[in-house]
């Protein structure tokens, strides 16, 4: 799928569906909160939230006094449903709405979050691109959450790439040592469960 295709796909998708009617929907994203708050940097520490679409994890960080988060997205609509929850507080966060491997950043950031987006990366020059990104951009640290391999083989409709702790250390282990990796069930808005890896990273 090109990036068009993508895009398209991704649009249509929060155009047409409620944050209950999609399966990657948390309440409160306690796993990505513990591992953010575990690196013990200051509230002044640049994150960037990696496909974080309309994902409530910026809620939480703002509520934890958080003052320099960035929220990237393929997705417009991701990005818009997101800010007409915020409110005011929207204009408190950095929005970028771009494919993540055409992704040009202009700063580096302390923290690198990514709940479900880098497992969508299918082709080994997308891994490539996105790794590559990955040691220019970080400065500090990052956190990856994917579909493990007990976990689903598809998401929305796409074919995603399934990791477990060593193939997912070894794809960055080139700039990054690795810290933790944990197993999460995830229990979807329709009572499903999905197999989640977390992996967090320290870079060199």
């Amino acid at each position: 799928m090109n990036s068009s295709d993508n895009k398209n796909h991704w649009e249509n998708v929060y155009e047409t569906k409620n944050p209950d009617q999609v399966s990657w929907t948390q309440k409160k994203p306690q796993t990505s909160l513990d591992f953010i708050n575990s690196f013990g940097l200051g509230k002044e520490a640049k994150i960037i939230d990696i496909g974080g679409g309309d994902s409530n994890l910026v809620d939480f960080l703002l509520e934890e006094g958080y003052e320099n988060i960035t929220v990237l997205d393929i997705s417009d609509k991701a990005l818009e449903k997101a800010k007409q929850r915020l409110g005011d507080s929207a204009s408190k966060i950095k929005w970028i709405a771009t494919d993540i491997t055409t992704f040009e950043p202009t700063e580096t950031y302390d923290i690198w979050h990514d709940r479900a987006a880098f497992h969508f990366l299918t082709t080994s020059e997308q891994v490539a691109k996105y790794i590559d990104l990955a040691n220019n951009s970080i400065n500090g640290f990052l956190i990856l959450g994917t579909f493990s391999k007990n976990g689903p083989a598809k998401c929305s409709g796409l074919d995603i790439q399934q990791y477990d702790e060593e193939s997912l250390s070894t794809k960055f282990n080139g700039d990054f040592d690795k810290i933790q990796c944990i197993g999460e069930d995830h229990t979807t808005p329709f009572d499903t469960t999905q197999n989640f890896i977390f992996c967090s990273f320290k870079k060199h």
